[in-house]
């Protein structure tokens, strides 16, 4: 240990093993590259190579081992001869470069490690071809089931993409149809309300409030004439109000009348050649004692009732006349045509020239009931505007054919001043 060799001195192992010199880690050998054997013959051959490196390596470090072993107990042997201790470096001859041990490392204990380390690196080397030979080797060994596997999926899945292709496609279908329905619907209802506001936009351009305008038929002819859009429900009763200027002669003319099939006098008020005015129902005649061609403004109102078929006729507010029996028990037809200045002799048509309304008028409103006296009188001295549950006086539920003309109405009171 402690003392140092005196300088030119060594220590000299008599028995050296013969083949522990030329002992050594012999490298395994290299696969050949690039040869004619396909891939998975030679990474078969590499791994017997491999297999067969391993054996010899691990027969190496068992007989290195036991060199070692011999050599450890020999060294000692030789260092207990000459009573230096085993830590001391080996040491060569001064000038000359020969090492007694051969190719050997120093410590042993390396030579282990290094032997372990490179059968370690053998073994991973091994499992990693192994690993790269079982996988080659299944792909190449079984293709045609891989395929077989693989396409029957792919068909699976394209049958499952079809199916879900034509539930779509369905559903589509499905909502383009309603959408339709609802487009439609939504521009029905859309036209209707643009045709609303045209009319509206019409009527308040025209004139003040819907209600002030008056329809003028100035001629005497078949052609000129003003209808109401709406039409009648079955009535039971009416009240019919308007109010009317004419000096026209011999008689007025037809200043309403409402038609339907079946029958064209179902209403008419009519002022005819040299006859007093007169109120037809279902084609039934009652005389009304009103005076009105002397060419100013009347109110004129006519109630009725299917009941006993009971009539009154009210001018400029006052019950001039009353009678019963005038069409009774007779339901008014639903669904005819109102018209203004003309007798229809058929439903909307067949106008006569001699029976034709010619003057102004206004206000024209129809009630489903008897109006009381009370409210007539009202009406007719401006007190109050009441418009008809049935029928109201609006300028879009009036049109003008034939030259017949809408104008601004004089006020009420204005009217009333001219009685």
């Amino acid at each position: 240990g402690d003392q140092e060799s005196p300088p030119g001195s060594r220590f000299v192992c008599t028995s050296l093993p013969l083949d522990a010199a030329g002992a050594g880690c012999p490298l395994p050998p290299v696969p050949m590259q690039g040869g004619a054997l396909p891939p998975e013959e030679e990474l078969k051959a590499t791994v017997l190579q491999l297999r067969e490196t391993v054996l010899q390596q691990k027969e190496t470090i068992g007989s290195q081992r036991e060199a070692i072993r011999e050599l450890t107990g020999k060294l000692s042997r030789c260092e207990g001869t000459d009573g230096k201790s085993a830590t001391g470096a080996w040491k060569n001859e001064v000038g000359k470069g020969k090492d007694t041990m051969g190719d050997l490392p120093r410590d042993p204990a390396q030579v282990i490690d290094q032997l372990s380390r490179t059968m370690q690196t053998l073994k991973d080397r091994l499992e990693s071809l192994e690993h790269q030979l079982r996988a080659n080797v299944s792909y190449a060994a079984l293709p045609s089931d891989l395929r077989e596997m693989l396409q029957r999926r792919l068909g699976d899945l394209e049958r499952q993409l079809l199916s879900k292709v034509a539930e779509l496609e369905d559903e589509k279908s499905l909502l383009h149809n309603e959408t339709s329905a609802h487009r439609q619907k939504t521009e029905t209802a859309l036209n209707a309300l643009l045709e609303r506001v045209s009319e509206l936009e019409k009527g308040n351009s025209a004139f003040k409030s819907p209600d002030e305008f008056k329809v003028s038929l100035p001629l005497r002819t078949n052609y000129l004439y003003g209808k109401i859009k709406k039409t009648l429900p079955e009535l039971y009763a009416f009240t019919v109000c308007l109010w009317l200027r004419s000096s026209a002669s011999p008689g007025i003319g037809t200043p309403f009348s409402y038609a339907v099939p079946g029958q064209a006098n179902e209403i008419v008020l009519i002022e005819w050649g040299n006859n007093p005015i007169e109120l037809l129902i279902n084609d039934k005649v009652a005389q009304l004692p009103l005076f009105i061609s002397d060419g100013k403004w009347h109110h004129i109102c006519i109630t009725w009732t299917t009941r006993d078929g009971m009539w009154e006729a009210f001018q400029d507010g006052e019950k001039l006349g009353t009678g019963e029996n005038l069409a009774p028990w007779h339901p008014i037809k639903p669904g005819g045509v109102l018209i203004l200045g003309q007798e229809q002799d058929t439903v909307g048509g067949r106008f006569d020239a001699t029976q034709a309304f010619v003057g102004e008028m206004s206000q024209f409103n129809i009630w489903d009931r008897v109006l009381k006296a009370e409210d007539i009188m009202n009406i007719a001295n401006c007190s109050i505007n009441m418009p008809g549950n049935i029928i109201p006086w609006v300028d879009n539920n009036v049109d003008v054919f034939g030259g017949a003309t809408k104008w601004p109405v004089e006020t009420c009171e204005e009217r009333l001043l001219d009685l």
